[in-house]
C-alpha cells in the first residue's frame, strides 16, 4: 500500500508560492534589456535612412541645378554659334563682292590704260612722223615707226622723253628705207605710268640765294 502525505506537499507548495514569481522576474530581465538594445538599434537605422533620404534629395537636386545650367549654356553655345555663322557668311559675302570690285576696278584700268598711252603717245608725234606697231607689255612700250628726216624722229624722242607719263626712252636704229620720197624707219622703247612724273625745280641762278619764307630782303 503506498501512502502519500498532501499536507506536506501543500504546504510545501504554500511556502514557495513568491518562488516561482521571482523566477519568473529573473527570467524576464535579460529580454528587457534586449528590447532597449532592439530600440536604439532601430532608432540607429531610422536616422541613417533619414540621412540617407536627405542626401539623396540634395544630391537629385544639385544634379537638377546643374543639368539646368548645362542646358542653359548649350542654349547660349547655339545662339553664339547661329551668330558666328551670319557674321562668317556676312564675310565671304563681302570678300566675294571685294574681290568683284577689284576686278572691274582692274578691267577699268587694263582699258584706261591703252587709251591713256595712245593718247599720250599722239600728242607727243610731231609732224612728218607715223606710228607702224606698237607693243605694251608689262610696263614698257615698243614701237616702230617712220619718219620723212631724222630731225622729227629725233624731236619725237625728245617729246616722250619730256612727257611725264613716260620715262627715258632708248631709241634703237635709225634707217633710211626710200630715197624718193626720203623715208627712215626706226625703233624705240621705253617705259609709262599712270601717275604722271613731278617736274622737279629749276635751279637757282648763280650769284643768288633764297630767302627763307617770311624773311626780310636783303637791304631793308
Amino acid at each position: 500500500m503506498i501512502k502519500i502525505n498532501l499536507v506536506r506537499e501543500g504546504r510545501a507548495v504554500r511556502g514557495t508560492g513568491v518562488a516561482p514569481v521571482a523566477a519568473a522576474a529573473a527570467v524576464s530581465t535579460p529580454g528587457g534589456a534586449s528590447n532597449v538594445n532592439n530600440i536604439i538599434v532601430l532608432a540607429f537605422v531610422v536616422l541613417g535612412a533619414l540621412a540617407a533620404g536627405g542626401y539623396y534629395v540634395y544630391y537629385n537636386r544639385a544634379l537638377a541645378e546643374k543639368q539646368a545650367v548645362v542646358e542653359q549654356k548649350a542654349l547660349e553655345a547655339q545662339k553664339l554659334e547661329a551668330i558666328i555663322n551670319e557674321v562668317q557668311d556676312y564675310q565671304r559675302r563681302k570678300d566675294s563682292l571685294q574681290q568683284r570690285i577689284d576686278l572691274i576696278n582692274q578691267l577699268k584700268q587694263n582699258q584706261k590704260g591703252p587709251v591713256r598711252i595712245m593718247d599720250q603717245i599722239s600728242r607727243d608725234l610731231p609732224d612728218l612722223v607715223w606710228i607702224d606697231s606698237m607693243d605694251i607689255i608689262g610696263g614698257r612700250i615698243a614701237l616702230n615707226g617712220r619718219g620723212l628726216n631724222p630731225n622729227a624722229i629725233a624731236l619725237f624722242v625728245e617729246n616722250i622723253k619730256k612727257d611725264p607719263y613716260f620715262e627715258e626712252p632708248s631709241l634703237g636704229t635709225m634707217t633710211q628705207i626710200s630715197q624718193v620720197p626720203l623715208v627712215y624707219s626706226f625703233d624705240m622703247n621705253f617705259a609709262f605710268t599712270y601717275a604722271p612724273k613731278t617736274a622737279a625745280p629749276p635751279p637757282a641762278a648763280p650769284g643768288t640765294t633764297t630767302a627763307a619764307p617770311g624773311a626780310a630782303p636783303a637791304g631793308q
